[in-house]
């Protein structure tokens, strides 16, 4: 039998046709009652709107075709800032802005995000010297094979 993700994932690629718009996520959970989490994304965001139709039409595929017998939670959103970027796509829609990448090393790498590359990211790395109050930058090149979560800092300033 086909898994629930892929089925979802295949009836997503049915409904979401414009090509800004990508699945970020689909996360499954819970054990008697079923909640479905869809993370949608486009290349310049993703509307209420947008993700409230594609809930609907998602409901009513997944209904028709009675894929689950018992009630469940379908919720069609974008990601939050608490949401790591998961794709290469997510990368280049945050060029500009600031992140801090957790790599598989253990190591914390903050700064501008550059570039975003099909197997690397370039991060303007913020370098605090030992007993200096400035920081150095340092164009940093992290593989994507390297990088354990990428989050965009949110800045109050």
């Amino acid at each position: 039998m086909i898994g629930l993700d892929e089925k979802i994932k295949a009836y997503l690629e049915e409904i979401i046709t414009e090509p800004q718009y990508f699945i970020v996520d689909i996360v499954i959970s819970g054990n008697d009652k079923l909640k479905i989490v869809v993370l949608l994304d486009g290349d310049e965001g993703v509307s209420i709107d947008y993700c409230a139709s594609v809930s609907r039409q998602l409901a009513h595929r997944m209904e028709e075709d009675e894929v689950l017998e018992n009630a469940y939670v379908l919720e069609v959103s974008s990601p939050g800032l608490d949401h790591p970027l998961t794709n290469q796509r997510q990368y280049l829609k945050n060029i500009g802005r600031k992140v801090k990448v957790d790599t598989t090393d253990g190591k914390a790498i903050r700064g501008e995000l550059l570039e975003a590359k099909e197997d690397f990211i370039l991060v303007n790395q913020e370098i605090k010297e030992k007993g200096k109050k400035k920081i150095k930058l340092e164009e940093t090149k992290v593989s994507f094979e390297n990088i354990d979560k990428t989050k965009v800092l949110v800045s109050f300033k």
